[in-house]
């Protein structure tokens, strides 16, 4: 079915951060019709949590605070939308739900599908040390992240980027995106490209051991896992007296005569930071957290 000229009923999923700037760009940027939102009043799981029931309050649309799969099929079936926007989602939306509407449900991946599916792609761009990442809207399917890409962005990394930079990259980018895509879908212009799973790439869960600083990395390394974790993240860590000790940013000093130095051992102290040794160079920490005084002399 074609849409030109038309409105077209979207109905909205989402409850973080980026949910929250893409629905805003839908509302006030396109001719879609909100037939209604599903968010989370209450999340323990995302750092970046957003309720999205403040802005549907605001603008008189109808909402759903998520229990379950079943409470979501038939409120969905109620709305009878043309299409469902997932963005900012921890759960899959298995297929009797995606397929309610006649339009199908489309998703939202911060990579460069097919390559790096998966899980904390933000976070894993970070760690990997990459230069270039993406911002890719596509049709929900079964397996995870591998629908037809219906909007597809390529942008470049910052020498010193981090997470929180790299997201509102990522957030600026996606609601142009979001615009266009609705457009195109309206329209009847959306040119669907199928992924290559040839050349798909998966990224895993990450645990709390992941964002463990083990001193004995070289220093560019434990700077990607600063970066990456930081805020709006959980941080980067390391343990002393039994403690996590959360770390939220941190440089690089370039030094002579340190290489019968031992990584992990405290070189010097001020007031407000402390450099420690790593494999290669000296790291400052200019930002932590946690109950830990540190002297020179000091192992960590």
């Amino acid at each position: 079915m074609i849409y030109r000229g038309l409105s077209m009923k979207v109905l909205f999923i989402g409850c973080v951060k980026s949910s929250e700037r893409f629905i805003e760009a839908l509302y006030s940027k396109t001719k879609a019709e909100l037939v209604g939102v599903v968010t989370k009043v209450q999340s323990n799981y995302n750092a970046d949590h957003v309720s999205l029931h403040s802005f549907c309050d605001d603008k008189n649309i109808d909402w759903l605070d998520y229990e379950n799969n079943e409470q979501l099929t038939e409120w969905i079936k109620l709305k009878s939308p043309d299409v469902i926007y997932c963005f900012g989602w921890s759960y899959l939306l298995p297929k009797e739900i995606y397929s309610i509407p006649k339009r199908g449900a489309i998703g939202y991946h911060p990579t460069l599908l097919p390559q790096n599916r998966g899980r904390h792609p933000i976070i894993w761009t970070l760690v990997l040390g990459l230069k270039e990442t993406g911002s890719t809207f596509f049709y929900l399917e079964d397996l995870p992240d591998s629908g037809a890409i219906l909007n597809q962005r390529k942008l470049y990394l910052d020498d010193f980027e981090t997470a929180n930079t790299l997201y509102d990259k990522l957030l600026n980018i996606g609601e142009e995106q979001v615009v266009e895509l609705t457009n195109d879908l309206i329209n009847g212009t959306i040119k669907p490209i199928l992924q290559d799973e040839e050349k798909a790439t998966y990224w895993r869960k990450r645990g709390k051991s992941d964002g463990k600083i083990d001193w004995r990395m070289s220093a560019q390394s434990i700077i990607n896992l600063i970066n990456a974790l930081t805020k709006p993240y959980v941080g980067a860590h390391f343990e002393y007296n039994s403690a996590d000790i959360t770390v939220w940013k941190a440089e690089i000093i370039n030094s002579n005569n340190i290489e019968n130095i031992e990584p992990g051992k405290i070189v010097d102290v001020s007031s407000k930071d402390f450099t420690v040794k790593v494999s290669d160079l000296l790291l400052k920490i200019t930002d932590y957290q946690g109950d830990f005084v540190p002297k020179e002399g000091m192992y960590l």
